[in-house]
């Protein structure tokens, strides 16, 4: 196998796939844990070698088992994503450790290395938004995922890695491939059942009096836009360290839901609803990507406005009862 992508049938590991798919790249390891869920239905629009458990991947591994040593690109996106995750010891061993294995092995044998960080690891914002190494020592994120992340990003600067591997640090991402993700999927996504179903939206409401209800905001990146990036990514070996994958913009859930509104073509209203209690004190009220590095790295991309990429997946996905990506097809590039 040339490429093996971790979390190959989950949200952006799958769209990863799908754009080296259309990029002419089938030998591709799919690693991923598949149980009983539908995420499997990511992988039936895709073409790929062949498929591995996670755990059994790992195994094979930290044994060195030379069956691997081929491979020459490795997307690692595979991680326990939800922020409401309480177990901070499988997080660790999960996000962390599991990728600082890694990391080492494409290292041994000569493999490019490109890895998921998160957002998450900016915390309330407060120390700026720039995915300079400088900064790692002064980040506190608001929850348990977000310090997994930020620990393998600590560990890979002090080890002296980020100098030969990249990370990807997305941002808040939607689009086809995540309807599998339970209380996880994109406001994108829920606004758009709630609107079919009830003919509103639901958004918290602000506790912070310099944000209204609604107004809270995030910096939105489509997942078609993510998987062109990180295709651009694995094939420039000398691009390494942190690169924030973003819009650059931040918007307001507002904005969001209006955006819905006008892609389904249909008129309803905002219904501001509490926010949980346990959610409160992890709230991260606005994102903002600075996207100096990646802009000065030179990597072609078709950026999406929101406007433009929410009308794409709600009218060439949702609307056709067609949630996933398939290398098939390629819906209307309208952006």
């Amino acid at each position: 196998m040339k490429t093996v992508v971790t979390g190959g049938a989950g949200f952006i590991g799958s769209a990863l796939i799908w754009q080296l798919n259309r990029d002419g790249n089938d030998d591709i390891l799919v690693v991923d844990q598949l149980g009983s869920g539908e995420k499997w239905r990511n992988l039936a629009g895709l073409r790929f070698h062949s498929y591995l458990h996670k755990d059994e991947f790992i195994r094979r591994i930290r044994l060195q088992d030379a069956a691997f040593d081929g491979v020459r690109q490795v997307a690692h996106l595979g991680a326990r994503s939800a922020t409401t995750e309480l177990d901070a010891d499988y997080l660790l061993e999960n996000n962390t450790r599991y990728t600082h294995d890694l990391a080492e092995w494409a290292l041994r044998i000569g493999a490019r290395f490109v890895y998921a960080s998160s957002a998450a690891v900016y915390g309330d914002g407060s120390q700026g938004f720039s995915d300079s190494e400088t900064l790692l020592p002064r980040l506190r994120p608001l929850n348990k995922y977000g310090y997994s992340k930020l620990r393998f990003d600590v560990q890979a600067a002090r080890a002296g890695l980020l100098q030969h591997i990249a990370g990807a640090r997305f941002f808040n991402v939607f689009g086809p491939n995540e309807y599998h993700k339970g209380p996880m999927r994109s406001m994108v996504l829920k606004a758009w059942e709630q609107l079919s179903e009830s003919g509103s939206i639901k958004l918290f409401r602000s506790y912070r009096p310099e944000y209204a209800d609604g107004g809270q905001m995030r910096d939105f990146i489509y997942v078609r836009e993510c998987a062109e990036i990180l295709a651009r990514l694995l094939d420039r070996p000398k691009l390494n360290g942190i690169y924030n994958i973003g819009s650059g913009r931040a918007e307001t859930w507002n904005d969001l839901a209006a955006a819905v509104f006008g892609a389904a073509g249909k008129q309803g209203s905002v219904e501001y609803i509490d926010m949980p209690g346990d959610l409160r004190n992890q709230y991260q009220y606005c994102t903002q990507a600075d996207m100096t590095r990646l802009h000065q790295a030179g990597i072609p991309w078709h950026p999406w406005t929101l406007g433009a990429a929410v009308t794409d997946y709600v009218r060439n996905y949702l609307n056709r009862g067609c949630a996933r990506l398939d290398w098939r097809e390629d819906a209307a590039h309208s952006a």
